[in-house]
């Protein structure tokens, strides 16, 4: 009689000959199972979706769960390497794989998973499993990587260190198109919903963006969650309309608008990108993203700029006096730091950029004249390096501000009193400097960045000629005494350059006073009128 040790040993053996009679040895790679695993990890190595799924026993369901990782992973390389194969004699086999994600930046993330191959009427199939991408992870879940930033995001200060610009919660207010039956409805809606708040916000304004976008959703306002809550209705409600929160850099105060702010978020964006962290994430619906690997650094340093908010405020007051495109900048007349710049909507409507050499007409005559008396102007060679050493025939790069295309100043053939000089706000407002500065053999380019440098390329700001400088000096203050600039008051001691380009404009005003360059470019009709009644309003303002 068999005792009940000797009964239990024999089914396990029994059981364990069963295994092994179901079993065979690990496959070749030659086999029809190996190879089926193997197309299966090149198809989804080339994130080929279809191909990968159409090898799997369920490819409905495959296609969907690569096609939302592939997309969720945005991955720059994926490589997939297939372990130990073994198949058994019920037309079944097992199998590892190992993925590989890649993106750039060295950033990686690796999975071990392990999954099963059928024989089926069609030939070897895998046994479609979402955990073949990451084990745990089910039907409705994905694997996202997603960029990070770190806490707290950097403030833009202005030049006494108080918050110039600051990351805020906002809400992104978009209509689309295709989840709307009556958009002119729709939209008709939401003007009326944010009217209390953003009453520029028009029907024609959003149409617009939903013609250029050519069907796609479009944002058609960002409101901060101050303004959100001034609301009477919830915009959302509307048909088509959908609120999603996100964060945004913004001016601390509301009330200041600069043509800087464009610039500026570059700058902070720059700063943001270069000290971002990656995550990759398990993503269940009704489950908090759950982390599987990343990095994220130290926050980057607070942005300090030059510019002072009360100067911003009263150049936006000044801006406004007149209705055509009127920018104008301060520079402080010992440093070059830009105090502050503002434009009106004309202006802006016109793409007016600090940047952009424009015609300079015959505001730069006392500055030619004064080249040509100091026997340099007899030739574009003679002349161009006493231009360039007062900013003038120069391109400046300025870190934080915008950097238009095609700025390049130009001279034509004749130095002396060119027809065709162009110049830049930022060249004014170096040649300014340059006349305050002119005991000084360094020479100080505009800039908006504490600690930044700015890059001048087309010629060098060498030493500055004595008897140029004297003789330009000399015709700024006869102009503001007596000429085109002896109207304006309340500027004493004011030197200035007035010009246009003609009765269409531009025109023109470069003015030193108490330690300040002021640079007003206005466009249109008797635009250098125009420019004189900006600066009028500056000196009484301020």
């Amino acid at each position: 009689m068999v005792s009940r040790t000797g009964r239990a040993l024999l089914a396990v053996i029994t059981a364990l000959a069963m295994v092994l009679a179901m079993a065979s040895c690990s496959s070749g790679d030659d086999s029809d199972a190996s190879r089926a695993v193997k197309d299966f990890a090149d198809a989804v190595s080339r994130q080929d979706t279809q191909a990968a799924a159409d090898l799997t026993t369920s490819p409905s369901q495959a296609a969907e769960s690569l096609g939302v990782t592939f997309a969720g992973m945005h991955p720059k390389d994926v490589s997939v390497d297939t372990g130990r194969l073994v198949e058994y004699s019920d037309g079944s086999a097992s199998f590892t794989l190992k993925t590989t994600w890649k993106w750039a930046g060295d950033r990686t993330f690796e999975t071990k998973t392990s999954g099963s191959a059928r024989q089926l009427s069609s030939g070897w199939k895998v046994q479609w499993d979402p955990g073949l991408l990451y084990t745990g992870l089910t039907a409705d879940g994905r694997l996202q990587e997603i960029r990070t930033d770190a806490t707290p995001a950097p403030t833009v200060r202005t030049a006494a260190g108080k918050p110039l610009m600051q990351m805020e919660p906002v809400n992104e207010i978009t209509i689309d198109p295709a989840a709307t039956k009556d958009l002119e409805k729709s939209v008709r809606a939401l003007v009326a919903a944010v009217a209390p708040v953003a009453p520029m916000v028009t029907a024609k304004a959003i149409n617009d963006k939903l013609v250029a976008s050519q069907g796609q959703p479009v944002v058609a306002v960002t409101l901060r969650d101050a303004d959100m809550q001034q609301l009477d209705s919830d915009p959302s409600r509307i048909a088509g309309v959908n609120v999603n929160k996100s964060g945004m850099l913004v001016m601390s105060d509301r009330r200041l608008s600069t043509p800087l702010s464009s610039g500026l978020t570059n700058y902070w964006n720059a700063i943001r990108d270069a000290t971002a962290g990656w995550q990759v994430q398990l993503v269940a619906p009704g489950a908090p993203p759950q982390q599987l690997a990343g990095h994220q650094g130290g926050a980057g340093p607070d942005v300090q700029t030059t510019v002072d908010p009360n100067e911003q405020l009263t150049l936006g007051d000044a801006v406004v006096e007149v209705a055509q495109p009127a920018t104008m900048m301060t520079v402080d007349a010992s440093t070059g730091a830009i105090r502050a710049m503002a434009q009106n909507d004309a202006a802006a409507a016109r793409n007016i950029e600090a940047g952009v050499a424009y015609p300079v007409g015959t505001t730069l005559n006392p500055v030619f004249d004064a080249v040509d008396a100091a026997g340099k102007g007899s030739d574009q060679k003679s002349a161009e390096p006493v231009l360039h050493s007062l900013g003038l025939g120069l391109t400046f790069t300025v870190p934080g501000m915008s950097l238009p295309s095609g700025t390049t100043p130009k001279v034509s053939s004749a130095a002396y009193h060119p027809t065709d000089y162009t110049a830049s706000m930022l060249n004014m407002a170096a040649l300014g400097v340059a006349l305050e500065r002119s005991g000084d053999n360094d020479p100080a380019q505009p800039y908006v960045i504490k600690g930044s440098k700015t890059k001048v390329t087309g010629g060098e700001m060498g030493k500055l000629d004595d008897a140029v400088v004297r003789q330009i000096r000399a015709s700024m203050e006869t102009t503001a005494k007596t000429g085109d600039a002896s109207d304006l008051t309340k500027a004493p001691g004011l030197r200035a350059l007035v010009g246009t380009n003609g009765p269409q404009g531009p025109g023109w005003f470069v003015g030193s006073q108490g330690g300040e360059v002021i640079v007003i470019y206005c466009e249109g009709e008797k635009s250098g009128t125009a420019a004189l009644q900006v600066a009028q309003k500056y000196f009484t303002t301020r």
